[in-house]
């Protein structure tokens, strides 16, 4: 009987982390099909990008295609800094939420929306790190409402046609990173 019992539970525990596993692979493929797939950056590279930004305490920080929202919530918490991560994808938003809650970390928000709908005229900061083809897309975005003298901060591809505006450069791998005034 108790042999029947736990084979009962180990039978529930594999089909529970066989759904959980095609969830996770759901999402992936769905953040990947709508412009960028997750890959999340090191929290030593991390710390470097925002170091190099310079940020004020009480900016506001916009993160496009957070992920797991380390950038997002390292920002808040170490300068202070109103925060907001955007990312399409509802699992990693959830995660990212988790996270910041265990932390205790004030300021810092998660939305599961479409990056073209979010509105940047009040960002101070602008973090990307999406695929060139997207970055394309969202200039025109970027040009018409980021306020005058925004930090966009381009991690892993250049803003093309952006050159003059770029202002430094960190070249480390295996993605460098692009800073620039608006």
């Amino acid at each position: 009987m108790l042999y029947s019992i736990l084979y009962v539970l180990v039978i529930l525990l594999e089909l529970l982390f066989a759904l959980g596993f095609s969830i996770y692979t759901f999402f992936l493929i769905y953040s990947n099909l709508k412009g960028s797939p997750y890959v999340p950056t090191k929290m030593k590279e991390a710390r470097m990008i925002l170091e190099q930004a310079k940020l004020k305490p009480n900016q506001l920080f916009l993160e496009l295609g957070s992920g797991d929202g380390r950038l997002s919530r390292l920002a808040a918490k170490d300068y202070k800094v109103n925060s907001i991560g955007i990312d399409v994808n509802p699992l990693l938003n959830w995660y990212a939420r988790l996270w910041a809650r265990w932390l205790k970390i004030p300021r810092v928000t998660f939305l599961t929306q479409n990056i073209f709908q979010t509105d940047l005229r009040k960002a101070d900061v602008l973090y990307l790190f999406l695929m060139p083809k997207l970055i394309e897309k969202l200039k025109l975005k970027m040009e018409k409402e980021l306020k005058k003298n925004s930090l966009v901060i381009s991690h892993g591809f250049k803003v093309l046609g952006w050159e003059a505006k770029c202002f430094k450069t960190l070249n480390h791998r295996p993605f460098p990173t692009y800073y620039y005034r608006v």
